[in-house]
């Protein structure tokens, strides 16, 4: 008897691969409009900022004069100087509250109220800045606080806790606790497997954590400009009342090294990211 092959009705399911771009007519050319209406402002803002010419608008050749200026402004440098306080000061404790919550949430085990409390840390990340200036600034003024700085450096605390949560706690989700074990195995003690162990593998997330804390703490205008009193002027305000005095190259010159150096932090940021997921 003569064996018939039986037909194979099972055919193998074809593989669906991402369309390109392209593939959409007229997508392309939108993604293009879109990109130089996010950057073609900051790039005027740039090019202008090395005007020589007084009219920002009128350009007079190419010069530095104004960045040597902003640099020999004593008001400027005030303003920075306490930008960068205030920034240190609230990355680090923001930083260092952060990380103890995220080994709580991440390694406390499962206690009432876990979801509650994951809630309300990350809750200013979704509450308009607005509403967390104006609650900060009540909360103040019903306490009669009037610290100066130390207003504007509680407040950005409070308000780059969870910006410094995420990473960190992402970092301990994906962290692998084998090692910790071993050492455990090893009679290390649980103070020497944390500082020994935990720490330097959690170490890439706390930096992270802690430049997108100094990022967000350097370029902030509404929350500082709510509770900042006296003396406590930082770039982003002392940038805006130069804009209500009238628009100067100076403005562009102090702009586009804020620019800078928000760009440098962000982009160590991602590379700490990267290598966080890796």
């Amino acid at each position: 008897m003569s064996s018939v092959p039986m037909e194979n009705t099972t055919s193998p399911r074809k593989s669906k691969k991402a369309l390109p771009v392209g593939h959409y007519r007229g997508l392309a050319s939108w993604t293009v409009v879109f990109f130089v209406f996010l950057y073609l402002p900051i790039v005027v803002l740039i090019f202008y900022s090395f005007n020589a010419n007084r009219m920002v608008m009128n350009w007079g050749g190419f010069g530095i004069d104004w960045y040597i200026k902003a640099f020999q402004n004593d008001d400027i440098q005030s303003a920075v100087w306490n930008s960068l306080v205030v920034a240190t000061v609230a990355t680090v404790v923001a930083t260092a509250i952060a990380t103890v919550g995220a080994l709580v949430l991440a390694r406390g085990g499962n206690f009432r109220g876990k979801t509650i409390s994951l809630g309300l840390i990350t809750l200013p990340l979704m509450v308009p800045e607005i509403v967390t200036a104006v609650a900060v600034l009540i909360f103040f003024a019903a306490i009669g606080l009037n610290w100066g700085l130390g207003n504007v450096i509680i407040a950005h605390t409070t308000f780059c806790i969870p910006f410094a949560f995420m990473p960190i706690r992402a970092r301990l989700e994906g962290m692998d606790t084998s090692l910790e074990q071993a050492a455990r195995d090893l009679y290390a003690s649980e103070w020497e497997t944390f500082r020994y162990v935990t720490v330097p593998l959690l170490m890439p997330g706390i930096l992270a954590g802690a430049m997108l804390s100094f990022v967000i703490s350097m370029d902030d205008f509404i929350i500082t400009l709510m509770v900042g009193g006296a003396g406590s002027t930082t770039l982003p305000v002392y940038i805006y009342s130069m804009i209500r005095r009238g628009l100067t190259p100076e403005i562009n010159a102090v702009s586009t090294l804020l620019l800078l150096v928000s760009i440098a932090i962000v982009t160590a940021y991602w590379i700490m990211s990267r290598k966080t997921e890796t």
